[in-house]
C-alpha cells in the first residue's frame, strides 16, 4: 500500500469516528431538546440549578459516537457509567432529601397542622397518573414510577422508577424535573379558573409563632410516624427528617450548613448531568417516553386541580374568618418553594397586600413528605 492509500485510509478511518459520521436524527433532536433546555434555564431563569445541568448532561449523552470506546453512559466502565450509578442504585435522591430537610423550615406546617391535608389532597395527582398509565398499557410497575411525576418531586422520581422501571428512569425523570420548572407556567391559569374573585381576596391569620422545642420534636415525631406508617420510604424520609433536626438542633449548625449547601450543590450537579446524560437518543427516543411526557403534564394538572379544589371543599366546614384562601391548594404538590412562589404572585395580582406565601409553605412543605410517603406506598405494594 503507498503512503498516500494510506494516509487516506487513516484520514477516512478518523472521519468513521466523528460524530459527523455517527449522527442520526434522533441524536439532532436530543441536541435541540437540550439547548431548548439550557434556553429556558438562563434566558428565562426557570429553575436554572435544574435545567442547566440537565440541558447540558443532554448534550454530553447526544454526542454521537462508535460503541465500544468505554465513553457512553450506558458502556460498562465508562466515567458516565460510574456517575450514573448514584441514579441507578438511588443514593443520590437521599442525598438530596437530606439537604432539602437541612434547609426547610416546617414551622408553617407545625403552626397550622390541618395544611397537611392539603399536601395530601395534591398527591391525588399520583393516582391519577397511575391509573392514567395503566389504562395506556404500562404495567403496574412502570404506571407507579410514572405515576410519581404527579409529586412534583425530581428526587423522589429517581429513587422510585430506579425500583420499579429502571428502564424508563431517563423519560421519567427528565419529566419530572421539566413539570416542576413549568410550575409558574401550567398552575396560575388553573388556580384563576378553579377560584372567584371573592376567594382570591381571602386573608388568613398570621401562623402562630413555633417554638424552638417543637421544632426540634417536629423531624423525630415525624420520622416515627411516617415510616412506621411507610417503612420502605425510610430512605427519603430517614434523611429528610435527619437533614432538619440537623438545622433545627442549633448544636450541629455546621453539619447542617454542609449538607444544605455543599453536598446538596455537589449532588444537584452529578444528578442534573447524569439524568440529562441518560436522555442518549438510541435508548429515549420512544413511544413509551412520549407517552410519560403526556402522563407527566396530566399529573400536575390533576394535583392542581385536587389541592385547590380540596382548599374550597374544607372552606365548607370553616367559619368566617378562619377561612382558607384556595389560592395556595396549588402548594400541595412538593415543588419547593416554587409552587408556594406561585400562590404567593397570584394573590399579589389580586390584592397587593395579601401575603400567602407563608401560609403556602405549610401545605408545600407537607407536599414534599407526602411525596416521600406515596413513593414509599408504591414501592411497598409494587416493588
Amino acid at each position: 500500500m503507498s503512503f498516500a492509500e494510506t494516509i487516506s485510509e487513516n484520514i477516512s478511518t478518523f472521519l468513521s469516528f466523528t460524530g459527523f459520521a455517527n449522527a442520526t436524527s434522533g441524536h439532532l433532536i436530543m441536541i435541540l431538546i437540550g439547548l431548548i433546555f439550557l434556553y429556558l434555564g438562563i434566558a428565562k431563569k426557570w429553575e436554572p440549578m435544574l435545567l442547566v445541568p440537565i440541558g447540558f448532561g443532554i448534550l454530553v449523552g447526544n454526542i454521537p459516537f462508535q460503541p465500544g470506546f468505554q465513553i457512553g453512559i450506558y458502556e460498562d466502565g465508562s466515567v458516565l457509567s460510574y456517575l450514573y450509578l448514584g441514579v441507578v442504585k438511588g443514593f443520590y435522591p437521599p442525598l438530596i432529601f437530606l439537604g432539602i430537610g437541612a434547609m426547610t423550615d416546617f414551622s408553617a406546617l407545625i403552626s397550622n397542622p390541618k395544611m397537611v391535608l392539603i399536601g395530601a389532597a395534591a398527591q391525588f395527582g399520583i393516582f391519577g397518573a397511575y391509573l392514567t398509565a395503566t389504562a395506556l398499557g404500562f404495567n403496574a410497575s412502570e404506571a407507579g414510577a410514572i405515576g410519581i411525576i404527579g409529586g412534583a418531586d425530581g428526587p423522589t422520581a429517581i429513587f422510585l422508577s430506579s425500583k420499579l422501571a429502571p428502564d424508563l428512569m431517563g423519560a421519567i425523570a427528565v419529566s419530572a424535573y421539566s413539570y416542576m420548572a413549568l410550575v409558574p407556567v401550567i398552575q396560575p391559569p388553573i388556580m384563576k379558573l378553579l377560584t372567584t374573585k371573592k376567594e382570591r381576596l381571602i386573608r388568613m391569620k398570621p401562623p402562630r409563632q413555633v417554638s424552638q422545642t417543637e421544632k426540634i420534636i417536629f423531624p423525630i415525631v415525624g420520622l416515627l410516624l411516617t415510616t412506621f406508617l411507610v417503612p420502605s420510604g425510610l430512605p427519603l424520609l430517614g434523611m429528610l427528617f435527619f437533614g432538619n433536626l440537623l438545622k433545627e438542633s442549633g448544636v450541629t449548625r455546621r453539619l447542617a450548613n454542609t449538607a444544605s449547601n455543599a453536598l446538596m450543590d455537589i449532588v444537584t450537579i452529578l444528578l442534573g448531568l447524569t439524568v440529562g446524560a441518560s436522555t442518549q437518543a438510541t435508548t429515549f427516543l420512544t413511544p413509551k417516553s412520549v407517552m410519560i411526557f403526556g402522563i407527566g403534564a396530566l399529573s400536575f394538572v390533576i394535583a392542581t386541580f385536587s389541592g385547590v379544589l380540596f382548599v374550597k371543599f374544607f372552606n365548607l366546614f370553616l367559619k368566617e374568618g378562619n377561612k382558607i384562601n384556595p389560592l395556595i391548594g396549588n402548594a400541595g404538590v412538593s415543588a419547593v418553594p416554587d409552587a408556594a412562589r406561585v400562590s404567593q404572585d397570584v394573590g399579589l395580582h389580586y390584592d397587593k397586600s395579601n401575603y400567602l406565601l407563608m401560609h403556602a409553605m405549610g401545605p408545600n412543605v407537607s407536599g414534599v413528605i407526602g411525596s416521600a410517603v406515596a413513593a414509599g406506598l408504591l414501592l411497598g405494594f409494587l416493588g
